[in-house]
């Protein structure tokens, strides 16, 4: 069984790998603050994890890295998998780089670069990846779309890790996706695209092909893939129900009870729904800002959506405000964001 595995492994890398048999470039626009922030890592002994939605662009990113590198060191040298791939998924991720280093016959010593995409899916990889860290020549780089076991297994790499995240495009790439030059005397010019902007939102693939199915296909996968099949959620119609309506209320405050008394399930139920959601980075939930604890509980939430194109597609292109709202929380997102009143005004 063993060698049989080991003839697995060697095959999918050499699908992963094109670089080591052939010249290889990557499509893709370059997202030059990101691309600029990960060549310095690349310089860097920590390892680098890249987070945020599916399909926001990291695997294409860690390749463009990857076409870089190849200017300067021996392809064999460079290493990328995927652990969505059914037969690397069941191995470790520390025998797999075994199984590498003996098909280039590389020593111990010789620096390697290891890509590793959509990490969430490799039993105990943090441990693993500390292993390397610690006792490898070997830089990491990472990349995961579950925000809770990125945190939960990240605490064997505190001190070790740098975590990004991606996020959609903002509106100058949005402009570059589209090959939209605007000069700086046509002002009313950018105002039509922004509110077009406003309504795709910045997942790079639906940009590039304005295809509704784009952005269904990425909630489908993210609901049925990274949700409902994970937890084995039986009551598929519900999380469904749940997703739609929490499109329609982008920038709405909400209450678990109202959203359960609409949906005729239960409480707890919908907590771990929308717990599920925003695990996966589709959605966001604030707290009112208080002076207690309890009231904060108590208060409503208010939600957001991963990204401006979903909700779109989903619900249509309607109310700017909402709309508005969601972009400039996408933009804050990373502070710590609440909502309180002042003289009977939101803020």
């Amino acid at each position: 069984t063993n060698v049989y595995t080991n003839m697995n492994i060697k095959e999918a890398l050499r699908q992963f790998n094109p670089w080591w048999d052939k010249p290889y470039k990557v499509e893709g626009i370059q997202r030059e603050v990101y691309f600029k922030k990960l060549l310095k890592e690349a310089q860097e002994k920590h390892v680098t994890i890249l987070t945020g939605l599916r399909r926001v662009g990291k695997t294409t990113l860690l390749k463009q890295i990857i076409v870089e590198l190849l200017k300067t060191i021996d392809p064999k040298y460079i290493f990328f998998m995927s652990s969505e791939h059914l037969t690397l998924s069941k191995v470790l991720l520390h025998d797999i780089v075994e199984v590498y280093r003996e098909l280039h016959g590389i020593k111990f010593e010789e620096k390697i670069y290891l890509f590793f995409d959509e990490i969430q899916n490799s039993k105990h990889f943090a441990q693993q990846l500390k292993v390397m860290h610690d006792h490898q020549n070997v830089k990491i780089f990472a990349s995961g779309s579950n925000a809770l076991v990125l945190r939960d297994e990240g605490a064997f790499l505190t001190g070790r890790n740098r975590v990004i995240t991606i996020f959609p495009l903002t509106f100058e790439e949005y402009l570059l996706f589209r090959k939209i030059a605007i000069l700086s005397v046509d002002e009313q010019i950018k105002r039509k695209y922004f509110e077009e902007y406003l309504g795709d939102g910045g997942m790079p693939a639906y940009i590039l092909t304005k295809d509704p199915e784009e952005i269904t296909t990425l909630v489908n996968n993210i609901i049925y893939k990274d949700i409902i099949g994970k937890h084995q959620i039986r009551n598929t119609k519900k999380i469904k129900e749940l997703f739609l309506l929490l499109c329609e209320r982008v920038g709405k405050k909400f209450t678990y009870n109202k959203l359960a008394n609409i949906l005729n399930i239960d409480v707890e139920t919908v907590m771990a729904y929308i717990s599920h959601f925003e695990e996966t980075f589709l959605i966001s939930s604030i707290n009112r800002s208080t002076k207690s604890l309890h009231e904060k509980i108590r208060s409503p939430k208010k939600i957001y959506l991963a990204d401006n194109g979903i909700r779109t597609v989903f619900v249509g292109f309607k109310d700017k405000g909402a709309l508005m709202e969601n972009l400039v929380f996408q933009n804050i997102k990373d502070k710590d964001v609440s909502y309180y009143y002042e003289d009977g005004k939101e803020i």
